[in-house]
């Protein structure tokens, strides 16, 4: 399987991020209410979550809602909170006993108290696994994440008695959502749109993007080794020659 991708583990992503787009035009396409689209979806994200296990890809963060999905049919809304709550409740010893740990990213202020609960369970339950890091987006906007890093560097610059003119990027970088785990290497989106959403607005900065016409609940083991594949053929510069790159200048973490 790893020959596939070309020179080994190096030339799988150790990040995967997914914006999964496409739902609502599969169910459509196939007479059927929205709400089945999502729950095809879901399915899919058990099936993405085990190939990224079988594969030794360490991290994968899902686009599950974002804080602009809120302006959607107030019906849908209620729906996609129900199959939350359905998926917290049934997946989450799955995932503990697959070694994966889950974690919850975004703005939880605007969440249900049950939701809430269900999502310290998950984490508490998971918080140890090693296997997987799984982070689902959950009332995630990368613009909101940049704010609320923004506003705690300033108080941890504030707390330590320093001017705030010495706010750089790193202090903003160590309060993001996913300060405590790689960048992606990565992204996938589903569904024919070529744009990011608001998502990982800031950590996308030097990943790689892999747009595909499937629509989510079409997106199965064969699609994601179709993106893998693309992406083992790129060549990462990070702001260096290609050149620098063939020679093995690693100057530059990659």
């Amino acid at each position: 399987m790893m020959a596939a991708y070309g020179s080994g583990a190096r030339s799988l992503p150790q990040h995967v991020a997914v914006i999964m787009d496409g739902n609502g035009r599969w169910a459509y396409r196939q007479h059927l209410p929205r709400v089945a689209g999502h729950r095809r979806g879901a399915e899919v994200v058990r099936e993405m979550v085990q190939s990224c296990v079988d594969l030794n890809i360490p991290h994968l963060t899902l686009f599950a809602f974002s804080t602009e999905n809120w302006r959607r049919p107030p019906l849908e809304v209620r729906l996609l909170m129900n199959l939350f709550r359905l998926l917290l409740k049934r997946e989450a010893r799955k995932l503990h006993e697959n070694g994966v740990r889950l974690r919850i990213i975004g703005d939880r202020s605007a969440l249900e108290r049950d939701i809430l609960q269900l999502i310290e369970e998950a984490e508490s339950l998971t918080q140890n696994n090693t296997r997987l890091q799984l982070n689902l987006a959950v009332n995630y906007g990368g613009r909101w994440d940049i704010a609320q890093a923004t506003r705690a560097a300033i108080a941890a610059l504030q707390s330590a008695d320093l001017n705030l003119q010495e706010l750089d990027e790193q202090d903003i970088a160590r309060h993001l959502s996913l300060a405590d785990g790689p960048e992606p290497d990565l992204l996938i989106r589903t569904g024919g749109e070529e744009r990011i959403s608001n998502f990982l607005i800031w950590q996308l900065a030097y990943t790689e993007f892999y747009f595909t016409d499937t629509l989510w609940p079409d997106f199965d083991r064969a699609s994601l080794e179709h993106a893998l594949h693309s992406f083992a053929h790129r060549q990462r510069r990070f702001g260096r020659t290609g050149d620098q790159v063939l020679e093995g200048d690693c100057s530059v973490s990659d």
